[in-house]
Formats: structure tokens, C-alpha cells, sequence
């Protein structure tokens, strides 16, 4: 299990995502339009780059959903493969099952 504090750290990571991404995206598209004056330009970097650092999405981290652990991870279950694993085992995963020989 993770440290509860981690675990909130990224909660409170993916509200700060949510919460900036339009005004994000906004600044991103008018620093990257070369049309735009340099000035313009200029001026909306600075704006993305007084925004919170944790409001950026490359700062977010994949976690398990039962367990919190960040490593070993299965994007399509949302689950290590530790919990994959002990899912499987108790049947809870429709058609998997635990080989053993």
C-alpha cells in the first residue's frame, strides 16, 4: 500500500489538471502560432509559465486504483500487476485465470 500523503499528492495534482487545462491549452496554442506577433508570443509563455508547476499534466502519475502503487502498472485496468494478480487469483477478472503447473 502507498504512503497515504503520496497518494493525495496526486488527488490534489489531477484537481489542479482539471481546473487549468482550457487556460493551459489557450496559451500553448498562442505561443505556438507563428502568425502571431513575437511580443504576443512572448507574453502568453510567460503567462504558462506563471501557472503551477503540478497544473501541468506531464506531472501526473499513473497509480493503482486498489493499492496506490505507482509502479507496474496496467493502463487498460487501472491496477499494478500485484493487485492484477491477486484479482485474478480470487476470480474477480471475467476469463482470466492463474496458471499453475
Amino acid at each position: 500500500m502507498a504512503k497515504k500523503s503520496m497518494i493525495a499528492r496526486e488527488v490534489k495534482r489531477q484537481k489542479l489538471v482539471d481546473k487549468y487545462a482550457v487556460k493551459r491549452a489557450e496559451l500553448k496554442g498562442i505561443a505556438r502560432d507563428v502568425s502571431l506577433p513575437m511580443e504576443e508570443r512572448f507574453k502568453a509563455q510567460l503567462k504558462l509559465a506563471k501557472l503551477p508547476r503540478n497544473s501541468s499534466a506531464t506531472r501526473l502519475h499513473n497509480r493503482c486504483q486498489l493499492t496506490g502503487r505507482p509502479h507496474a502498472y496496467y493502463r487498460k485496468l487501472k491496477v499494478s500487476r500485484i493487485a492484477l494478480r491477486e484479482l485474478g487469483t480470487a476470480g474477480q477478472i471475467p476469463g482470466m485465470v492463474k496458471s499453475s503447473w
